[in-house]
């Protein structure tokens, strides 16, 4: 299945049906007098996320989304049938915006949770409606509210506990692989990755999902290499963890492009907690390790974890340092799930 993160929709609400003009006429019966129904409403268009998608590709298909409009209404005082309803089924993360990209409609980040997009029209009155002490007989009607068309935008935000990030070729797809049951694609070329990779990752009787997004060069912010466009998969996570490859000749140059790049995105985003760590170890000699160590943390001025994907030397410590800046957000969930049991 293709991984597409952004999608543009058009969406119309449905009309109201219009009033009724009717006189009931009926044999035997002298002033039967006006029983115009009104119209019905017509149906509304909302946005629900559901469970089970990690995609925006069924709108590449289909864009869009018109709902039914409503029945006219009918003699008798019979009211026009409600339109039905149109429902757009999103994956948990989706943001909806408006037609210039920016203006947020809604976030939707839990499953369950809806937001209307466009709300149909009333149905119009018909002339039994207007029927008083001194306008006995009204001969006129409401013709229904016109629906709501608008173009939206869907973009999807991965929710992820943790977010890797690295230049290409920094190990971030083999440390995906060798700690959860994703399998990337992995080989020996810049941009293998393409689009983001989830994974759900276990340490010490914890879980947590992690989000593997394509690699950042210098000037991604400017849309070189495949740019930025994929850093909003990281905007949810709790922790990142910059991966920097310990192979490279200069390290420190490394981990400034990619600090560089992420306070051009987002100034929230660089001061997200950040765990860094100097990658492909088992490839080192000691005094080369040891060297480059310290050189990446007078780069970043602060502690450097080491490891090794390939090997999995470090993995664990490394897993561990990620939950303890994700175990903050999870303990009145799980300080709820200890409690015993009362009727």
């Amino acid at each position: 299945m293709k991984f597409l993160d952004l999608a543009k929709v058009y969406v119309r609400s449905g009309g109201g049906g219009a009033g009724c003009v009717s006189f009931r006429r009926e044999k035997f019966i002298e002033y039967g007098g006006p029983d115009g129904g009104d119209g019905g409403n017509g149906g509304d268009v909302w946005a629900e996320a559901v469970e089970g998608l990690n995609t925006l590709i069924d709108f590449r298909f289909q864009q869009h989304f018109f709902a039914k409009s409503g029945g006219h209404g009918m003699g008798a005082q019979r009211t026009g049938a409600s339109g039905d309803d149109i429902v757009l089924r999103v994956p948990v993360g989706t943001e909806i915006l408006e037609e210039d990209q920016e203006t947020v409609i809604a976030d939707l980040t839990a499953p369950g949770q809806r937001v209307l997009l466009a709300k149909g029209g009333n149905g119009g009155f018909g002339n039994l409606h207007f029927k008083s002490s001194t306008n006995r007989a009204p001969r006129h009607a409401n013709p229904g509210q016109p629906g709501i068309e608008r173009t939206l935008w869907l973009r999807l935000k991965l929710i992820a506990d943790a977010g890797l990030l690295g230049l290409p070729n920094a190990g971030k797809s083999t440390f995906l692989a060798a700690v959860s049951n994703a399998r990337p694609k992995i080989a020996d070329y810049p941009f293998t990755t393409l689009h983001p990779n989830l994974g759900v990752v276990g340490v010490d009787g914890h879980e947590f999902v992690m989000a593997d997004i394509p690699g950042l060069i210098e000037g991604a912010s400017e849309g070189r290499g495949l740019g930025d466009q994929f850093l909003g998969h990281v905007e949810r996570s709790r922790v990142l963890l910059h991966l920097v490859d310990g192979t490279a000749e200069d390290v420190a140059q490394d981990a400034r492009i990619i600090l560089t790049e992420l306070a051009a995105y987002s100034p929230a985003l660089a001061e997200k907690p950040r765990v860094t760590a100097l990658n492909k170890i088992d490839a080192l000699d000691p005094d080369s390790l040891a060297e480059r160590k310290a050189a990446l943390e007078a780069e970043i001025g602060g502690p450097v974890m080491l490891m090794s994907g390939v090997s999995r030397e470090g993995v664990t410590d490394v897993l561990r340092a990620l939950w303890s800046g994700i175990a903050p957000s999870r303990k009145p969930a799980e300080d709820e799930e200890d409690k015993p049991w009362q009727p």
